[in-house]
């Protein structure tokens, strides 16, 4: 919708909306609601990798490793429908904003590259949360197969493809490039522009903004890396996922030092995503009637 006061609950204007366009209300919480699962999910990873480069956890996990660690506290499978449904739902707006354009950014060539970003994330998100419904199918072999096991083994299979090292190559240097932009982004991206929040917020969010790109950006130059390298040898051993690539920075000298900045990076990008869900303008009505 479209905010005509900063300083608005956006909650408070979809009640409002409820009665006036509900189809429209409910896509905009659905919205929020992905906004929300992923930075659960951010907040999760990087509080994992605190606690492993504090020795307080066996290792750094990545988002399924953490997923899979929720499903054993109680309410676990409600926690993961919750998530699930969330991550369904983000994958959808990505849907709106790189199909429909909800964000209204035109037709230029960075727009296009923009759209194309998150119609990937959208895709990315959705198998996210297909992911999490498997894992609420077969709870009792969680520990059976590791997040690490899971990634070489999925690379396994696409390098058996004809082409396959290729494609791992080419999924390899995706990672890169969105490490890159992420990294990119903390310098040239205005953080404020797409929120509609109070001043005072506006004080310190885009810190938080900055600080989370940054992290989310480190940790994926690992990821991205090794898969590329996985493609040009063609050998699945060499993939990693963002839990590897974590417990590959505790590894190195002055390693929990690092681990602990990153994560920390991590836990700040959850939490801009939890700011995005309050105070984000989400145009939903440009694409639903």
């Amino acid at each position: 919708m479209t905010v005509t006061e900063p300083s608005a609950s956006a909650f408070a204007q979809v009640r409002t909306w409820l009665a006036t366009a509900p189809l429209g209300a409910l896509a905009e919480l659905a919205c929020r609601a992905g906004y929300l699962a992923r930075g659960f999910i951010y907040l999760s990873i990087g509080a994992m990798a605190v606690a492993a480069a504090l020795d307080l956890t066996p290792r750094a996990e990545g988002s399924r490793g953490v997923l899979e660690a929720w499903a054993n506290w109680p309410f676990g499978v409600v926690l993961l429908w919750l998530i699930g449904l969330g991550l369904y739902a983000f994958a959808g707006w990505r849907l709106l904003q790189s199909v429909f354009d909800a964000d209204r950014q035109g037709a230029s060539l960075k727009a296009i590259g923009s759209r194309v970003g998150q119609a990937i994330s959208g895709v990315v998100y959705g198998a996210l949360g297909v992911s999490v419904f498997s894992l609420i199918d077969t709870l009792e072999s969680l520990t059976e197969t590791d997040e690490q096991a899971q990634t070489r083994q999925a690379v396994a299979k696409v390098l058996d493809l004809p082409g396959g090292e290729l494609l791992i190559a080419a999924a390899g240097l995706f990672i890169l490039g969105a490490g890159v932009g992420n990294i990119i982004q903390v310098f040239g991206r205005d953080f404020c522009k797409p929120l509609a929040c109070e001043e005072a917020v506006r004080r310190w969010a885009p810190w938080v903004g900055r600080a989370g790109y940054l992290g989310r950006g480190v940790a994926f130059l690992p990821v991205g890396g090794l898969m590329l390298m996985a493609g040009l040898k063609a050998r699945s051993g060499e993939a990693t996922g963002m839990g590897g690539a974590l417990q590959m920075m505790e590894a190195q000298p002055f390693g929990d030092a690092l681990l602990i900045l990153v994560a920390l990076g991590l836990v700040a990008f959850g939490v801009f995503a939890v700011i995005e869900a309050r105070y984000r303008q989400i145009a939903v009505e440009q694409v639903i009637g």
